[in-house]
């Protein structure tokens, strides 16, 4: 059916307009079709069982660095901006730890690879428009990272969002820029072929890409894998990690009974009658990192053969910060949803430390605090006493939720937490110069307090 015919016309002239690719229109306008059709896509518990016992990481044989990282390409997922804490530039170039920014840090994993190993691993970035122009300019004082015949970035897509009622781009003439949402990281495969960038990987001799977002530095190369790919013959590969409590609202993965094909389930797949089946973490045992390995002529096949991912139909309003605004749906997808398009995909059991995304100041706080140390090789990885488990963190968001105002209640920096289970702040605190931070410690202040330099709290 056309777009004409099936009244999805102006969402194509739209997109069109706005110097989408075809590759990104036919994904788009597949997604609204099925939803147009009511074709359902939520997965219920009584379709599905738990996955069967998955290899690990540690239980990989060691391979040969140099063959097993020759045609493996990195794809970092850069279009985010750090929103969630104020800011309106890339999240990939707010400070981790130690005066240097995450893409800076994942600069230095990945020439550290290339010297060691010999190896070419390209750094791409999929970026947005929103984040393109800051973090091409950053890269620029970085020359050393390209790698020739490589471009160093493409660009997600951007989809309309579409009036509640009626499944048509909504307008809206007082911030035109609101009138488009990202079409979540399931994207990622479409815009690699829509952009070209695919086609160059494969004819410059890469076969492998690993895929992560740039906020999680945990998810550096480690040539085990792609070796055990090639190994095993796995087109496509995830890396889960063992479900807790806090994993209770993620993606998890599940095998459907129908075919045994191993699928994602997020939380809007989810039938209400089924809300306290998702939860069980014990029985979904396995939940999705974000961290993805995928064959690259496997991932071109399966494009021409036309990748349809689940749809994800998030209900908003046209300015988020509006209630009143337009009711709108906004089209997403997963990229973790994938897995159940590849026949042979498999999943691999990853330690807590390579799945450490930082969303929030918690996040960001624990990471830049002595919890971790930054390699030579430029891994950030919990020190040898904090390996098995991470301190829990909760600062008031009313004072700590914005960076700048994080940063001022930290002049000096974090507090050690290398001995701390968790710090709950509540209230306006402000810390002093080598706070110590042990054990279980929760502060409440009724008025801003600052915490003398040299305190140990226990």
């Amino acid at each position: 059916m056309s777009s004409e015919a099936s009244g999805s016309e102006p969402a194509a002239a739209k997109m069109r307009a706005a110097g989408q690719t075809e590759e990104a229109i036919r994904g788009f306008l597949s997604a609204l079709e099925r939803v147009r059709g009511g074709a359902e896509t939520l997965l219920p518990s009584s379709e599905l069982e738990p996955a069967p016992d998955v290899p690990a990481l540690h239980d990989l044989p060691d391979a040969d660095p140099a063959d097993a990282l020759a045609g493996v390409a990195l794809v970092k997922l850069n279009g985010g901006l750090a929103t969630t804490m104020g800011l309106h530039e890339p999240k990939s170039l707010v400070e981790a730890r130690e005066g240097r920014s995450f893409l800076d840090i994942i600069i230095g994993q990945t020439l550290a690879l290339r010297r060691r190993h010999d190896v070419a691993l390209p750094l791409v970035l999929m970026n947005s428009r929103a984040t393109r122009e800051a973090t091409l300019e950053a890269l620029a004082r970085r020359p050393e990272i390209e790698v020739a015949g490589i471009p160093p970035d493409f660009l997600q897509s951007m989809v309309p969002k579409l009036e509640a009622s009626t499944l048509q781009p909504v307008s809206w003439p007082r911030d035109p820029e609101l009138e488009w949402n990202p079409p979540g990281h399931g994207d990622v495969y479409g815009a690699l072929r829509g952009s070209g960038m695919l086609e160059t990987l494969i004819e410059q001799g890469f076969r492998c890409a690993m895929i992560s977002n740039s906020d999680n530095l945990g998810a550096a190369v480690d040539p085990r894998i792609p070796a055990h790919m090639r190994r095993e013959g796995i087109p496509f590969l995830m890396e889960v990690v063992q479900g807790t409590a806090a994993d209770r609202k993620g993606g998890h993965i599940a095998r459907r009974r129908a075919d045994g094909q191993l699928v994602l389930r997020e939380t809007a797949q989810t039938p209400k009658e089924d809300e306290e089946s998702f939860r069980d973490y014990r029985r979904w045992r396995y939940y999705n990192t974000n961290t993805l390995w995928v064959e690259l002529r496997a991932l071109q096949d399966t494009l021409s053969g036309g990748l349809e991912l689940p749809v994800i139909v998030n209900r908003k309003t046209v300015d988020p910060r509006d209630p009143a605004s337009t009711p709108v749906v906004q089209l997403e997808s997963a990229m973790g949803a994938a897995i159940g398009s590849f026949a042979g995909a498999s999943l691999l059991l990853v330690p807590r430390t390579r799945f450490a995304p930082v969303k929030t100041t918690d996040d960001l706080l624990v990471l830049r605090s002595d919890v971790y140390e930054l390699g030579e090789g430029f891994e950030v990885e919990p020190v040898a006493d904090r390996a098995g488990s991470l301190p829990y963190v909760e600062l008031d968001p009313r004072y700590y939720k914005l960076l700048d105002e994080f940063e001022r209640r930290f002049p000096t920096g974090p507090p050690s937490l290398r001995d701390a289970e968790r710090l709950v702040v509540n209230g306006d605190v402000s810390f002093g110069r080598d706070v110590v931070i042990r054990g279980s410690v929760e502060l409440t202040a009724e008025q801003p307090t600052r915490i003398d330099d040299g305190c140990v709290l226990a």
